[in-house]
């Protein structure tokens, strides 16, 4: 287990106290203009406490168009400095690495937010229109200004959120871009806007700024040769400081069958990374498995339903034995561990989460 307690440095910034990060995490938690709430303020202070080296915010959008779900924090305007400046100090004073998760939900914004959602190309499943030039352009300077807002407020760093079907995701699925301009055809033009994006983080923000992206591997139009290749050239780039996995299960094997037979994961720990941090994240509950994901080659691992459960899952973790309490849990045990009634109500919609009342 002594691998996991082991300091982690970056290229750039801090280095963490260990190898555990806190994954990003919805919770629905902030006021509806996007700024911090102290029930989100105390879920992830909390977490910062409890040991984590590296405490990341749940996604936060960098255009108002680009919202994802209801009380979701926000960074696209100056009046969320306030509480992110607040934030990021409380998450330092705790000794954890600090981080912003820069976020645009795209074709899954709910038009009941935002009214017309945005998309790469016009997607009649949704409704959503069609980015122009200009407006990619724009959406490239705002990941960036959102960017330039973590720094002013001092946070350690950013994760651009080049998952889970949000809108970089979908600029990278061939089925969803269909555009014929330099951001869509080939695989290299389809992620050029992630690469501008990195490189205008590290022109505009402090030399010691660090900066991470998540990507998935395969579904929501997504091909595993794709990112695979997108990923050894963001890692010879050298630019970011981690990749970030999300593999919804770090034990599962790909979906396609051409690389089934080893598991997903493999197919990124083979990679030559550099000086990059390789992390992954899906159903690392214990800390075996997270010990496990070190030596099959990550460098540190995100953990989600764990943390939810246990504010000081690190700290647990230094018993090699230890297992989250059994679900489903009471709504008293979630507000005990600093989740505010949005966010107990929120995983009430987990199955078999929360008990029923």
């Amino acid at each position: 287990m002594a691998d996991l307690f082991s300091p982690l440095t970056l290229a750039h910034g801090p280095a963490l106290r260990n190898r555990f990060m806190l994954a990003p995490l919805t919770n629905l938690q902030s006021h509806p203009d996007g700024t911090l709430s102290d029930d989100e303020f105390r879920w992830l202070t909390l977490r910062a406490q409890g040991g984590f080296g590296l405490t990341m915010t749940c996604a936060a959008h960098v255009q108002a168009v680009g919202q994802g779900f209801p009380g979701q924090l926000g960074i696209f305007g100056d009046q969320h400095l306030p509480g992110l400046t607040r934030l990021a100090a409380a998450i330092k004073g705790h000794g954890s690495v600090s981080a912003v998760q820069l976020h645009h939900a795209g074709n899954r914004s709910p038009k009941d937010l935002v009214g017309q959602p945005v998309c790469p190309s016009d997607d009649p499943e949704t409704g959503a229109r069609g980015l122009s030039l200009g407006e990619v352009e724009q959406l490239v300077e705002d990941f960036v200004a959102a960017a330039v807002r973590a720094d002013q407020a001092g946070f350690d760093g950013v994760e651009i959120h080049g998952a889970h079907g949000y809108v970089l995701a979908q600029f990278l699925s061939s089925g969803i871009n269909r555009r014929e301009d330099r951001y869509g055809d080939s695989i290299e033009n389809r992620a050029r806007i992630v690469f501008e994006i990195i490189d205008g983080v590290r022109a505009r923000t402090r030399p010691d700024f660090q900066v991470g992206l998540r990507l998935s591997p395969e579904r929501f139009g997504l091909r595993l040769a794709e990112i695979r290749d997108t990923a050894q050239a963001i890692l010879t780039d050298g630019r970011i400081d981690y990749l970030d996995m999300s593999l919804w299960d770090v034990f599962k094997e790909p979906v396609e069958e051409d690389f089934k037979g080893r598991s997903l994961m493999s197919w990124f720990t083979d990679l030559d990374r550099g000086n990059v941090r390789l992390g992954v994240a899906g159903k690392i509950t214990t800390p075996a498995i997270a010990a496990k994901m070190l030596d099959d080659g990550a460098d540190y691992v995100l953990i989600g339903r764990a943390a939810i459960l246990h504010h000081d899952f690190p700290e647990r973790a230094r018993d090699p034995a230890f297992t989250p309490i059994a679900l489903p849990v009471t709504p008293e045990h979630l507000q005990n561990e600093g989740l505010g009634p949005a966010f107990v109500t929120y995983m009430g919609t987990w199955p078999g989460f929360v008990q029923a009342a």
